[in-house]
């Protein structure tokens, strides 16, 4: 995070229309490490640096205490707020500043302008557009402002605020309503839009005069300026300026040339979404590889002091079997992983995910696997059963890879269909895991079946037996005739005919432990494969006629 996105940047950015500093030193804290809402059920404690938002919380105190523990920059909570000696005592002791939230603000709406000002204020320092940190829109708000003498604001083509300049208070009350909900309220774009406002502005490269629309109250809102903010022939927005008066023709032309810096700002930040999506995925994927790069990647994703653990996450149906299905499967990939990457970060806002190849990997700051896992649960509840999510184990920063090779392994076992549920750590698919990594070995070995097993494959593929599909359910069984007889709807006297046929057959001990646990492992290695038995028909050699019942195998 950039130091000068601070606590002292974003009171004098967001000022009075929706925080006020109730009591702390906001200089205390050079940089704001993210943007968390309080919960007073989740253990997970926030970080450094961190602006809380104390959403339904009435008493601050025992909150400041906790979150000084843990270094936070400020705790934000529904204003007024009465300052008691308690309060007061809690504020200095701990040295997190308490704000105010305004009447009417809404909470997402303070996190959404929170977390854009934060992303703003990520952006290097030393490269400049008109003197302005490049794509800092609240910067640019502002030096706008001081041009022309007004307050102002950014909006894109839906009319939502992206910024806004200081010195609100000096508009009126449906502006500060604008900025409260971050969109201009539908009435007046409607009344705008009757009075063709929006087809003026658009259509012209000048300033626009707007007379006051009727206020709420009875009386009339202050007179607006607009300027299109263009790149080339694409309208990307508009700048607004609440007024008393027109302005003078020095004031309409700086306005105008404002508007050309605007578009190169929006344009950069634009393109630096973008980068920054490819730079974070060429992060996240180095800092999983592990390798040389590993540590530095995961000290650039601010990683470095954290327990994390690596999620996996694919889509359960991953093919498409035309160019017009694979476009959407690709689509459809990248939507899931946007929608993986908010959810997380909602969660810890230092999260990093990135979609690399067909496989969504996130990093998620956690202490145990069991928290990882109800997060993942929970994403797949709210988005659907179309997605698997394999759970890694816990790791440092350095030992992310071992971490990200649990989750691979589990979402092949949840790929391959041998997990019971979508969501799953490694210990929930241990045992699974194993056979499909014996499985890796043995192909890469170009091992072939031998022993006992491949034996009766070999009868009952010649003679259309069963032998192979009694062997197995006598051991599922732990050698309960009755459980595996009804297992295969014959009946018990069939079965153990059939077993004293599979050992002859076969020549397996099956009173020999060791023999079992072979004939056990090359059943979950082999027979699920094309090495398996053909299906067959039954013949009437398997066992005496009297004793079958009518179409058993």
């Amino acid at each position: 995070m950039s130091p000068r996105t601070g606590l002292a940047r974003v009171l004098d950015d967001l000022g009075t229309t929706l925080i006020d500093l109730v009591r702390g030193d906001p200089s205390r804290s050079t940089g704001i490490g993210g943007v968390v809402i309080h919960d007073p059920h989740d253990d997970q404690a926030p970080p450094p640096s961190a602006l809380v938002l104390g959403v339904g919380v009435a008493e601050p105190v025992g909150i400041l205490r906790e979150l000084g523990a843990h270094g936070a920059a400020a705790l934000v909570v529904r204003g007024p707020v009465d300052v008691t000696p308690e309060i007061a005592a809690a504020v200095d002791a701990s040295g997190v500043a308490l704000l105010g939230l305004a009447q009417g603000a809404s909470w997402t709406q303070l996190a959404a302008m929170l977390r854009s000002l934060l992303a703003e204020g990520q952006v290097d320092p030393s490269e400049t557009l008109g003197g302005v940190p490049a794509g800092d829109l609240f910067a640019l708000a502002n030096a706008v402002a001081s041009l022309i003498g007004a307050p102002v604001t950014i909006e894109d083509r839906s009319s939502r605020v992206l910024a806004f300049s200081g010195r609100q208070d000096e508009a009126d009350s449906s502006r500060v309503e604008t900025i409260l909900g971050r969109q201009v309220p539908a009435r007046y774009s409607q009344l705008l839009e009757a009075r063709g406002v929006f087809q003026r502005l658009y259509r012209s490269d000048q300033p626009v005069y707007v007379d006051g629309l009727p206020a709420d109250d009875g009386g009339m809102c202050l007179p607006r300026v607009a300027v299109a903010v263009r790149a080339g022939d694409e309208v990307l927005g508009s700048i607004w300026a609440a007024v008393r008066s027109p302005l003078p023709p020095d004031g309409t032309a700086a306005f105008r040339d404002a508007a050309k810096l605007v578009a190169l700002h929006m344009m950069r930040q634009r393109a630096g979404a973008d980068v920054e999506r490819r730079l974070r995925a060429d992060l996240v994927s180095t800092a999983v590889e592990g390798g040389a790069g590993a540590a530095e990647a995961v000290r650039r994703l601010g990683l470095a002091d954290q327990s994390c653990v690596v999620l996996a996450l694919a889509l359960a149906h991953s093919h498409g079997d035309d160019p017009a299905s694979h476009a959407r499967l690709l689509a459809e990939r990248q939507q899931v992983a946007d929608a993986f990457a908010m959810h997380l970060t909602a969660v810890h806002p230092r999260a990093a995910t990135a979609l690399i190849s067909d496989v969504a990997y996130a990093i998620l700051p956690a202490e145990s696997e069991d928290r990882a896992l109800r997060i993942a649960t929970d994403f797949r509840n709210r988005i659907g059963n179309h997605v698997l999510v394999g759970v890694g184990e816990v790791a440092d920063g350095l030992t992310l890879s071992r971490s990200r090779a649990g989750a691979d392994l589990v979402l092949r076992v949840l790929r391959a269909g041998r997990a019971s549920q979508p969501v799953a750590r490694v210990s929930d698919v241990h045992s699974e895991g194993l056979l499909l990594e014996l499985s890796d070995l043995i192909a890469e070995r170009g091992d072939a079946l031998t022993g006992p097993v491949a034996r009766l494959i070999a009868y009952d593929r010649k003679h259309g037996a069963c032998l192979v599909e009694t062997l197995s359910a006598w051991l599922d069984a732990f050698g309960d005739v009755a459980a595996a007889s009804a297992a295969v709807f014959v009946h018990p006297n069939t079965f153990r005919y059939r077993l004293r046929r599979l050992s002859e057959v076969g020549e397996i001990d099956l009173s020999d432990p060791n023999a079992r646990f072979a004939a056990m492992l090359q059943l979950r290695l082999w027979r699920p494969g094309a090495a398996g038995p053909a299906p067959r028909t039954p013949r009437s050699t398997d066992a005496p006629a009297a004793t079958a019942r009518p179409g058993a195998r």
